[in-house]
């Protein structure tokens, strides 16, 4: 399976990159072509180090290349970017890619972290990015409340809960991503219209961890 990372040269997309290439290809995007490729390097020597041998590849490209080459491609992009990103990419994937969605439309303000698709009456981040969808059954919301610094070192073991929203087909596929994450369990919560959900739970978390001086905390339902 390729695996695509839309803004792979950021924390999430590091540690997503180190940890499916053991099993997959995967290609860092960028919208600098160099800067990926210097960045898949990196993550090579990375994986190589922390597993030994690696099943898979980690390659790098430019946006549109890797969004036409990828069988699940995922977004980490900040939310204000979603419509610039999107309007350029999505309509170049294969009818068969799954997309991920672990955007959170989230702002720091006095009081703490707060949805702005609340606070500000804005779309959340699966409702924009569904507007440039060929196939909005392909779209599946996931990975929201995950601790990047936990993801980068791919040393640390991981113990959360990952809430999954979208087609069932779609969520599958991601599910059988995430579980190949040890540590990580996914969570079904229903349709991608319920991601809304998994969207505000990030800045729950954060500020629980803020105000409760907790370390890279995640979710965990028991």
């Amino acid at each position: 399976m390729k695996i695509g990372i839309i803004g792979g040269t950021g924390g999430m997309g590091k540690g997503f990159a180190l940890r499916w290439s053991q099993n997959h290809d995967v290609i860092i995007g960028s919208r600098d072509a160099s800067r990926a490729s210097q960045s898949a390097v990196e993550y090579t020597n990375l994986a190589k180090e922390a597993f030994g041998e690696i099943k898979g590849t980690i390659s790098g490209n430019d946006n549109v290349t890797v969004a036409k080459e990828s069988d699940v491609l995922i977004l980490s992009i900040p939310y204000e970017n979603i419509d610039s990103v999107c309007s350029g990419i999505l309509s170049e994937i294969k009818d068969s890619c799954v997309v991920v969605s672990p955007i959170v439309p989230m702002t720091k303000t006095d009081v703490g972290f707060e949805c702005v698709a609340i606070k500000e009456n804005k779309p959340f981040s699966y409702e924009l990015v569904s507007k440039y969808m060929k196939n909005k059954s392909k779209l599946v919301s996931a990975f929201h409340v995950i601790s990047e610094k936990k993801l980068v070192n791919p040393k640390l073991e991981l113990d959360y809960d990952i809430f999954v929203c979208g087609d069932e087909e779609s969520v599958q596929v991601v599910n059988g991503l995430i579980n190949e994450i040890k540590g990580l369990r996914p969570i079904y919560l229903g349709p991608v219209e319920l991601s809304y959900f998994a969207e505000m739970s990030t800045p729950l978390l954060l500020n629980a961890m803020i105000k409760n001086k907790i370390k890279n905390p995640g979710i965990k339902i028991v």
